[in-house]
């Protein structure tokens, strides 16, 4: 019998190694918490980060998916089997006294900071800051923050998921944890202005990176936002809520959380990237309608995607992988980040005027070209 289930991300693709910290700003739950990814300039291949980090997350993410108890300890196994990041943990920021352009991840419903590895790491490879937010508005599957410091040793505060109650809307429950995803997304982005202007910042968490090596390294004219399905429609929010921030990314974006009050506001350029076995007809519609007030937006798709294909559950391996992920995707996964990363990086290098020549579709191979597809009209959709 095969493995029953492993994961194996794939190395950077670009001209910089990297390296990640995590940094929590405050002990309550209205502080910040942040992977941070960023390009340094050697490999440290005595410690890498892990994907889990802690073994709350196995429970809580087994439970939001609605995973059988009895495959709980197959998932356990990964904690114990200590799957890694491959990058480095906490080394020094490449050296230098350029400026690095920034991006804020806001991660998927039941998703935690490092369930976007394989895209943040890459897009770190190719020079950006990449602050990947774990949410505290119960929509993430696991969170936590510190007890206000007393005499008494300082514990961990376990926020849990929200789920939606009986006899509630679950629109006015998801529009409300929306606003204050994006006042997350804005709230780190003015922690690492501060760090930036020398501001004396106070990671709660023990860390060997110097928060301090990042003074006057961020471009904050070049700031972006990105994030999968729920993390879609918070940073289509986040661009109403500070003008810093010049563009987004959305993939698979689950719009249903935006209210209609809210697409005036929007009007800053946005990249979709859609899976192909996602979205519903009035998504896209309503993808359409904001579109429709800049030209400079686009929708495009990747054939032979799923919903998680454009998280790092698509680099799930071994034999219990078909029962845990449904549907499966047709395109290999390696393929379809390819294929993300580069479609982002092209819309980036316009839109926040970045220098040289970042990544270009025609660098792709054939095969890949022919699994984007511009402009899509949706034909097959599925459900929320």
């Amino acid at each position: 019998m095969g493995v029953k289930l492993s994961l194996k991300l794939p190395p950077v693709t670009g001209p910089h190694f990297v390296s990640c910290t995590d940094i929590m700003v405050g002990h309550s739950k209205e502080g910040s918490f942040f992977r941070l990814f960023y390009p340094c300039s050697s490999s440290d291949t005595v410690q890498h980060p892990t994907w889990l980090p802690d073994s709350e997350y196995v429970t809580a993410l087994a439970k939001y998916l609605g995973w059988d108890s009895r495959i709980t300890p197959y998932i356990s196994s990964l904690i114990l089997g200590n799957p890694e990041v491959p990058v480095s943990w906490g080394i020094p920021l490449v050296p230098g006294v350029d400026k690095k352009p920034l991006i804020i991840f806001s991660h998927g419903l039941g998703g935690f900071r490092t369930v976007y590895s394989a895209l943040c790491m890459q897009l770190a490879s190719h020079g950006f800051l990449v602050a990947a937010l774990e949410h505290r508005d119960g929509s993430a599957c696991a969170t936590y923050h510190f007890g206000e410091p007393t005499n008494a040793p300082v514990k961990e505060v376990w926020v849990p998921f929200n789920k939606v109650e009986v006899g509630t809307k679950e629109f006015y429950l998801r529009n409300y944890q929306l606003h204050q995803r994006a006042n997350e997304c804005v709230r780190v982005m003015h922690v690492l202005r501060d760090i930036n202007a020398g501001v004396a910042v106070f990671n709660v968490l023990k860390s060997d990176f110097d928060l301090e090596t990042l003074k006057g390294r961020i471009d904050f004219n070049k700031v972006a936002l990105m994030g999968h399905s729920f993390g879609g429609a918070s940073t289509l929010l986040s661009l109403t809520k500070d003008d810093t921030f010049r563009c987004a990314v959305a993939l698979d974006a689950w719009m249903f959380p935006l209210d209609d009050a809210s697409y005036p506001d929007i009007r800053k350029p946005i990249l979709f990237i859609n899976a192909e076995h996602f979205q519903t007809s009035s998504s896209i519609e309503k993808m359409k309608r904001l579109n429709a007030g800049n030209k400079e937006s686009k929708i495009i798709t990747i054939l032979g995607s799923v919903h998680h294909s454009l998280s790092d559950f698509a680099f799930l391996s071994g034999f219990l992988t078909d029962r845990l992920l449904q549907p499966r995707a047709k395109i290999n996964p390696g393929q379809c980040l390819q294929a993300t990363i580069t479609t982002a990086l092209t819309f980036l290098q316009k839109h926040l005027d970045l220098p040289g020549n970042l990544s270009s579709l025609d660098s792709l191979s054939e095969e890949i070209r022919a699994c984007i597809l511009p402009d899509f009209s949706i034909t097959n959709s599925s459900k929320l």
